[in-house]
Protein backbone atom coordinates (compact mmCIF):
# COMPACT_ATOMS: atom_id res chain seq x y z
CA UNK A 1 0.00 0.00 0.00
CA UNK A 2 1.08 3.58 -0.61
CA UNK A 3 -0.24 6.72 1.08
CA UNK A 4 -0.61 9.23 -1.76
CA UNK A 5 -1.94 12.25 0.14
CA UNK A 6 -2.95 13.45 3.58
CA UNK A 7 -5.19 16.46 4.28
CA UNK A 8 -5.35 17.87 7.83
CA UNK A 9 -7.88 20.50 8.89
CA UNK A 10 -7.95 21.97 12.40
CA UNK A 11 -5.87 18.99 13.54
CA UNK A 12 -3.40 19.83 16.34
CA UNK A 13 -1.43 22.80 14.98
CA UNK A 14 -2.46 22.26 11.33
CA UNK A 15 -5.15 24.67 10.15
CA UNK A 16 -5.48 23.42 6.56
CA UNK A 17 -2.60 21.40 5.13
CA UNK A 18 -2.34 18.98 2.22
CA UNK A 19 0.73 16.75 1.97
CA UNK A 20 1.41 14.74 -1.19
CA UNK A 21 3.78 11.79 -0.97
CA UNK A 22 5.83 11.08 -4.08
CA UNK A 23 8.73 8.89 -2.90
CA UNK A 24 9.15 5.64 -0.97
CA UNK A 25 10.69 7.63 1.87
CA UNK A 26 9.61 11.06 3.07
CA UNK A 27 11.76 12.95 5.59
CA UNK A 28 9.97 15.68 7.57
CA UNK A 29 12.56 18.17 8.86
CA UNK A 30 11.93 20.91 11.42
CA UNK A 31 12.58 22.15 14.92
CA UNK A 32 10.77 20.62 17.87
CA UNK A 33 7.07 21.47 18.38
CA UNK A 34 6.50 22.43 14.73
CA UNK A 35 4.08 19.61 13.88
CA UNK A 36 6.22 16.76 12.55
CA UNK A 37 4.95 14.19 15.06
CA UNK A 38 1.38 15.48 14.65
CA UNK A 39 1.45 14.45 11.00
CA UNK A 40 2.56 10.92 11.88
CA UNK A 41 -0.07 10.84 14.63
CA UNK A 42 -2.77 11.50 12.02
CA UNK A 43 -1.59 8.48 10.01
CA UNK A 44 -1.53 6.38 13.17
CA UNK A 45 -5.16 7.34 13.88
CA UNK A 46 -6.21 6.21 10.40
CA UNK A 47 -4.46 2.88 10.95
CA UNK A 48 -5.49 2.04 14.52
CA UNK A 49 -8.20 4.58 15.56
CA UNK A 50 -5.86 5.44 18.43
CA UNK A 51 -3.05 7.83 19.28
CA UNK A 52 -0.18 6.73 21.50
CA UNK A 53 0.09 10.37 22.68
CA UNK A 54 -3.42 10.99 24.01
CA UNK A 55 -6.70 9.19 24.69
CA UNK A 56 -8.85 12.33 24.38
CA UNK A 57 -10.13 13.55 21.02
CA UNK A 58 -10.36 17.13 22.27
CA UNK A 59 -6.55 17.17 22.49
CA UNK A 60 -6.45 16.53 18.73
CA UNK A 61 -8.82 19.36 17.79
CA UNK A 62 -7.18 22.75 17.21
CA UNK A 63 -7.90 25.35 19.89
CA UNK A 64 -10.96 27.39 19.04
CA UNK A 65 -12.43 24.72 16.73
CA UNK A 66 -15.27 22.31 17.41
CA UNK A 67 -13.89 19.57 15.19
CA UNK A 68 -10.93 18.47 13.11
CA UNK A 69 -10.81 16.34 9.99
CA UNK A 70 -8.23 13.95 8.57
CA UNK A 71 -8.62 12.73 4.99
CA UNK A 72 -6.25 10.55 3.00
CA UNK A 73 -5.93 8.82 -0.34
CA UNK A 74 -4.43 5.35 -0.15
CA UNK A 75 -3.32 3.21 -3.06
CA UNK A 76 -3.94 -0.50 -2.54
CA UNK A 77 -3.14 -3.44 -4.77
CA UNK A 78 -6.87 -3.56 -5.56
CA UNK A 79 -7.25 0.16 -6.26
CA UNK A 80 -7.47 3.58 -4.63
CA UNK A 81 -9.28 4.17 -1.31
CA UNK A 82 -10.32 7.49 0.23
CA UNK A 83 -10.34 7.60 4.04
CA UNK A 84 -11.85 10.27 6.29
CA UNK A 85 -12.01 10.77 10.05
CA UNK A 86 -13.80 13.60 11.86
CA UNK A 87 -12.77 14.26 15.46
CA UNK A 88 -14.88 16.45 17.74
CA UNK A 89 -14.13 18.23 21.00
CA UNK A 90 -17.29 16.59 22.35
CA UNK A 91 -15.62 13.22 21.85
CA UNK A 92 -18.06 11.93 19.21
CA UNK A 93 -16.12 10.97 16.09
CA UNK A 94 -17.08 9.57 12.70
CA UNK A 95 -15.22 7.70 9.95
CA UNK A 96 -15.86 7.14 6.26
CA UNK A 97 -14.44 5.03 3.43
CA UNK A 98 -14.86 6.26 -0.15
CA UNK A 99 -17.33 8.86 1.05
CA UNK A 100 -19.54 6.32 2.85
CA UNK A 101 -19.90 6.97 6.60
CA UNK A 102 -19.49 3.75 8.56
CA UNK A 103 -21.97 2.86 11.27
CA UNK A 104 -19.28 1.15 13.35
CA UNK A 105 -15.84 2.69 13.77
CA UNK A 106 -14.33 -0.79 14.08
CA UNK A 107 -15.22 -1.46 10.43
CA UNK A 108 -12.69 1.24 9.52
CA UNK A 109 -9.82 -0.88 10.81
CA UNK A 110 -7.75 -2.91 8.39
CA UNK A 111 -7.86 -0.41 5.52
CA UNK A 112 -4.52 1.23 6.32
CA UNK A 113 -1.75 -0.58 8.21
CA UNK A 114 1.23 1.12 9.83
CA UNK A 115 4.10 0.40 12.21
CA UNK A 116 5.34 3.30 14.33
CA UNK A 117 8.77 3.55 15.96
CA UNK A 118 9.28 6.50 18.29
CA UNK A 119 11.55 7.33 21.22
CA UNK A 120 8.65 6.34 23.49
CA UNK A 121 9.05 2.76 22.30
CA UNK A 122 12.10 2.34 24.52
CA UNK A 123 9.49 2.03 27.28
CA UNK A 124 8.69 -1.36 25.76
CA UNK A 125 11.94 -2.50 27.36
CA UNK A 126 12.31 -0.37 30.46
CA UNK A 127 8.69 0.56 31.25
CA UNK A 128 5.95 -1.31 33.06
CA UNK A 129 3.88 -4.21 31.71
CA UNK A 130 1.16 -1.83 30.45
CA UNK A 131 3.46 -0.61 27.66
CA UNK A 132 4.04 -4.15 26.44
CA UNK A 133 0.34 -5.06 26.60
CA UNK A 134 -0.52 -1.92 24.60
CA UNK A 135 2.14 -2.85 22.03
CA UNK A 136 0.80 -6.36 21.36
CA UNK A 137 -2.80 -5.12 21.40
CA UNK A 138 -2.06 -2.43 18.79
CA UNK A 139 -0.38 -5.02 16.60
CA UNK A 140 -3.28 -7.45 17.00
CA UNK A 141 -5.85 -4.84 16.00
CA UNK A 142 -4.08 -4.54 12.65
CA UNK A 143 -3.67 -8.28 12.19
CA UNK A 144 -7.25 -9.07 13.21
CA UNK A 145 -9.53 -6.00 13.41
CA UNK A 146 -12.24 -7.94 15.31
CA UNK A 147 -9.79 -8.03 18.23
CA UNK A 148 -10.55 -4.36 18.88
CA UNK A 149 -14.17 -5.31 19.62
CA UNK A 150 -13.13 -8.22 21.86
CA UNK A 151 -10.75 -5.98 23.82
CA UNK A 152 -13.43 -3.28 24.11
CA UNK A 153 -15.95 -5.79 25.49
CA UNK A 154 -13.40 -7.21 27.93
CA UNK A 155 -12.63 -3.72 29.22
CA UNK A 156 -16.32 -3.01 29.72
CA UNK A 157 -16.88 -6.21 31.75
CA UNK A 158 -13.71 -5.55 33.74
CA UNK A 159 -14.91 -2.06 34.69
CA UNK A 160 -18.32 -3.38 35.75
CA UNK A 161 -16.77 -6.14 37.85
CA UNK A 162 -14.35 -3.68 39.46
CA UNK A 163 -17.24 -1.35 40.27
CA UNK A 164 -19.02 -4.18 42.08
CA UNK A 165 -15.89 -5.12 44.04
CA UNK A 166 -15.15 -1.46 44.83
CA UNK A 167 -18.70 -0.82 46.01
CA UNK A 168 -18.60 -3.72 48.42
CA UNK A 169 -15.05 -2.91 49.44
CA UNK A 170 -15.91 0.70 50.37
CA UNK A 171 -18.89 -0.45 52.43
CA UNK A 172 -16.66 -2.81 54.39
CA UNK A 173 -14.09 -0.20 55.47
CA UNK A 174 -14.88 0.86 59.07
CA UNK A 175 -14.67 4.47 60.20
CA UNK A 176 -11.72 5.54 62.33
CA UNK A 177 -12.29 4.30 65.86
CA UNK A 178 -15.23 2.11 64.89
CA UNK A 179 -15.12 -1.60 65.71
CA UNK A 180 -13.83 -3.84 62.93
CA UNK A 181 -16.52 -5.59 60.91
CA UNK A 182 -16.15 -8.58 58.67
CA UNK A 183 -15.63 -7.64 55.01
CA UNK A 184 -18.88 -7.53 53.03
CA UNK A 185 -18.55 -10.01 50.18
CA UNK A 186 -20.19 -9.04 46.87
CA UNK A 187 -23.48 -10.75 46.03
CA UNK A 188 -22.38 -14.27 44.92
CA UNK A 189 -24.91 -14.52 42.06
CA UNK A 190 -24.06 -11.10 40.68
CA UNK A 191 -20.32 -11.69 40.95
CA UNK A 192 -20.57 -15.13 39.35
CA UNK A 193 -22.28 -13.60 36.32
CA UNK A 194 -19.43 -11.12 35.85
CA UNK A 195 -16.87 -13.90 36.48
CA UNK A 196 -18.30 -15.96 33.63
CA UNK A 197 -18.26 -13.04 31.19
CA UNK A 198 -14.75 -11.98 32.23
CA UNK A 199 -13.41 -15.51 31.77
CA UNK A 200 -15.11 -15.98 28.39
CA UNK A 201 -13.87 -12.68 26.94
CA UNK A 202 -10.51 -12.90 28.70
CA UNK A 203 -9.92 -16.31 27.14
CA UNK A 204 -10.43 -14.82 23.68
CA UNK A 205 -7.86 -12.09 24.48
CA UNK A 206 -5.36 -14.57 25.90
CA UNK A 207 -5.53 -16.96 22.95
CA UNK A 208 -5.02 -14.19 20.41
CA UNK A 209 -2.13 -12.65 22.34
CA UNK A 210 -0.48 -16.05 22.66
CA UNK A 211 -0.72 -16.73 18.92
CA UNK A 212 0.53 -13.26 17.97
CA UNK A 213 3.48 -13.36 20.35
CA UNK A 214 4.39 -16.84 19.17
CA UNK A 215 4.49 -15.59 15.57
CA UNK A 216 6.35 -12.35 16.21
CA UNK A 217 8.85 -13.90 18.66
CA UNK A 218 10.68 -15.95 16.01
CA UNK A 219 10.82 -12.95 13.65
CA UNK A 220 12.13 -10.62 16.36
CA UNK A 221 14.70 -13.17 17.47
CA UNK A 222 15.91 -13.50 13.85
CA UNK A 223 16.27 -9.74 13.36
CA UNK A 224 18.00 -9.32 16.70
CA UNK A 225 20.62 -11.88 15.69
CA UNK A 226 21.08 -10.08 12.37
CA UNK A 227 21.55 -6.65 13.93
CA UNK A 228 23.85 -7.89 16.72
CA UNK A 229 25.92 -10.06 14.33
CA UNK A 230 24.79 -13.14 16.29
CA UNK A 231 26.51 -11.88 19.44
CA UNK A 232 23.22 -11.67 21.37
CA UNK A 233 20.23 -13.98 21.63
CA UNK A 234 16.79 -12.46 22.19
CA UNK A 235 13.91 -14.47 23.62
CA UNK A 236 10.36 -13.08 23.58
CA UNK A 237 7.89 -14.81 25.90
CA UNK A 238 4.21 -14.43 26.68
CA UNK A 239 3.72 -14.55 30.45
CA UNK A 240 -0.06 -14.68 30.90
CA UNK A 241 -1.68 -13.95 34.23
CA UNK A 242 -3.90 -17.01 33.74
CA UNK A 243 -2.08 -20.36 33.27
CA UNK A 244 -1.91 -21.32 29.60
CA UNK A 245 -0.86 -24.90 29.00
CA UNK A 246 -2.44 -25.38 25.58
CA UNK A 247 -4.62 -23.50 23.12
CA UNK A 248 -7.88 -24.99 24.39
CA UNK A 249 -10.57 -22.36 25.13
CA UNK A 250 -12.47 -24.58 27.59
CA UNK A 251 -9.31 -25.37 29.54
CA UNK A 252 -8.18 -21.73 29.62
CA UNK A 253 -11.62 -20.59 30.76
CA UNK A 254 -11.64 -23.17 33.57
CA UNK A 255 -8.13 -22.11 34.66
CA UNK A 256 -9.36 -18.49 34.62
CA UNK A 257 -12.34 -19.26 36.90
CA UNK A 258 -10.20 -21.39 39.23
CA UNK A 259 -7.71 -18.57 39.69
CA UNK A 260 -10.55 -16.11 40.38
CA UNK A 261 -11.69 -18.41 43.20
CA UNK A 262 -8.15 -18.58 44.57
CA UNK A 263 -7.85 -14.77 44.62
CA UNK A 264 -11.40 -14.06 45.83
CA UNK A 265 -10.44 -12.85 49.32
CA UNK A 266 -7.59 -10.67 48.01
CA UNK A 267 -9.92 -9.13 45.41
CA UNK A 268 -12.53 -8.31 48.04
CA UNK A 269 -9.91 -6.79 50.31
CA UNK A 270 -8.39 -4.68 47.52
CA UNK A 271 -11.62 -3.91 45.70
CA UNK A 272 -10.26 -4.74 42.26
CA UNK A 273 -9.93 -7.61 39.77
CA UNK A 274 -6.59 -9.38 40.16
CA UNK A 275 -7.04 -12.08 37.52
CA UNK A 276 -7.08 -11.68 33.75
CA UNK A 277 -5.15 -10.50 30.69
CA UNK A 278 -5.16 -6.92 31.97
CA UNK A 279 -2.36 -8.21 34.22
CA UNK A 280 -0.39 -10.10 31.55
CA UNK A 281 3.33 -9.58 31.04
CA UNK A 282 5.59 -10.06 28.02
CA UNK A 283 9.16 -11.00 28.78
CA UNK A 284 12.23 -9.93 26.82
CA UNK A 285 15.54 -11.58 27.68
CA UNK A 286 18.93 -11.06 26.01
CA UNK A 287 21.50 -13.78 26.59
CA UNK A 288 19.25 -15.14 29.37
CA UNK A 289 19.23 -11.77 31.18
CA UNK A 290 16.06 -9.65 31.52
CA UNK A 291 16.36 -6.85 28.95
CA UNK A 292 15.42 -4.18 31.50
CA UNK A 293 18.63 -5.01 33.34
CA UNK A 294 20.73 -5.52 30.23
CA UNK A 295 23.32 -3.09 29.04
CA UNK A 296 23.11 0.21 27.25
CA UNK A 297 20.45 2.20 25.46
CA UNK A 298 22.05 1.01 22.23
CA UNK A 299 21.26 -2.59 23.11
CA UNK A 300 17.73 -1.63 24.11
CA UNK A 301 17.31 0.15 20.76
CA UNK A 302 18.50 -3.01 19.02
CA UNK A 303 15.74 -4.95 20.74
CA UNK A 304 13.04 -2.42 19.84
CA UNK A 305 14.29 -2.16 16.25
CA UNK A 306 14.12 -5.95 15.99
CA UNK A 307 10.52 -5.86 17.25
CA UNK A 308 9.57 -3.18 14.71
CA UNK A 309 11.15 -5.06 11.81
CA UNK A 310 9.28 -8.15 12.99
CA UNK A 311 6.01 -6.18 13.04
CA UNK A 312 6.58 -5.03 9.45
CA UNK A 313 7.19 -8.56 8.22
CA UNK A 314 4.31 -10.10 10.20
CA UNK A 315 1.74 -7.54 9.07
CA UNK A 316 2.88 -7.92 5.47
CA UNK A 317 2.58 -11.72 5.70
CA UNK A 318 -0.92 -11.59 7.23
CA UNK A 319 -2.57 -8.85 5.16
CA UNK A 320 -0.65 -9.50 1.94
CA UNK A 321 0.61 -5.93 1.52
CA UNK A 322 3.53 -4.02 3.10
CA UNK A 323 2.41 -1.59 5.82
CA UNK A 324 3.65 1.97 6.23
CA UNK A 325 6.59 2.60 8.55
CA UNK A 326 6.48 5.73 10.74
CA UNK A 327 9.83 6.72 12.27
CA UNK A 328 9.31 9.52 14.78
CA UNK A 329 12.66 11.16 15.58
CA UNK A 330 14.52 7.89 16.13
CA UNK A 331 16.58 7.26 13.01
CA UNK A 332 19.25 9.79 13.91
CA UNK A 333 19.64 8.01 17.26
CA UNK A 334 20.58 4.75 15.57
CA UNK A 335 24.23 4.17 14.85
CA UNK A 336 25.31 3.64 11.20
CA UNK A 337 25.17 -0.16 11.53
CA UNK A 338 21.56 -0.14 12.75
CA UNK A 339 20.63 2.47 10.13
CA UNK A 340 22.04 0.26 7.38
CA UNK A 341 20.19 -2.80 8.65
CA UNK A 342 16.92 -0.86 8.69
CA UNK A 343 17.57 0.52 5.19
CA UNK A 344 18.44 -2.93 3.85
CA UNK A 345 15.24 -4.36 5.30
CA UNK A 346 12.75 -1.75 4.13
CA UNK A 347 14.50 -0.71 0.87
CA UNK A 348 11.68 0.74 -1.27
CA UNK A 349 9.25 -1.99 -0.24
CA UNK A 350 7.81 -0.18 2.79
CA UNK A 351 6.68 3.42 2.41
CA UNK A 352 8.42 5.29 5.24
CA UNK A 353 7.67 8.64 6.87
CA UNK A 354 10.52 9.96 8.99
CA UNK A 355 10.71 12.98 11.31
CA UNK A 356 13.95 14.65 12.34
CA UNK A 357 15.34 17.99 13.51
CA UNK A 358 18.34 17.78 11.16
CA UNK A 359 19.75 15.73 8.29
CA UNK A 360 23.39 15.66 9.43
CA UNK A 361 23.46 12.13 10.81
CA UNK A 362 21.49 10.50 8.00
CA UNK A 363 23.20 7.93 5.85
CA UNK A 364 23.73 9.21 2.30
CA UNK A 365 21.67 6.30 0.97
CA UNK A 366 18.67 7.49 2.96
CA UNK A 367 18.91 10.99 1.54
CA UNK A 368 19.27 9.78 -2.07
CA UNK A 369 16.08 7.74 -1.86
CA UNK A 370 14.01 10.27 0.10
CA UNK A 371 11.81 13.30 -0.52
CA UNK A 372 12.62 15.99 2.05
CA UNK A 373 9.86 18.28 3.36
CA UNK A 374 10.28 21.24 5.72
CA UNK A 375 7.83 21.59 8.62
CA UNK A 376 7.41 24.93 10.39
CA UNK A 377 4.55 26.08 12.62
CA UNK A 378 2.00 23.70 11.15
CA UNK A 379 3.00 24.24 7.52
CA UNK A 380 4.67 21.70 5.25
CA UNK A 381 6.73 22.79 2.28
CA UNK A 382 9.09 21.10 -0.10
Amino acid sequence: MFLKSLHLRQFRNYRDQVVNFVAPKTILVGDNAQGKSNLLEAVELLATLQSHRTSRDRDLVQDGSAESRITATLEHAMGTVDLAMTLRSSGRRSVAVNGQTLRRQLDFLGTLSAVEFSSLDLELVRGGPGYRRAWIDTLLVQLEPVYAHILQQYGLVLRQRNALLKQRHSKSVPAIGAPHRQTNAPDPMQLAAWDAQLAALGTRVIRRRARAINRIASLAEFWHREISNSSETLVVQYLPNVPLEQDDPAQIQQAFLSKIQQRAIAEQMQGTTLVGPHRDEIGFTINQTPARQYGSQGQQRTLVLALKLAELKLIEAVIGEPPLLLLDDVLAELDPKRQRKLLETIQDRFQTLITTTHLDSFDAQWLRSSHVLQVQEGRVEG
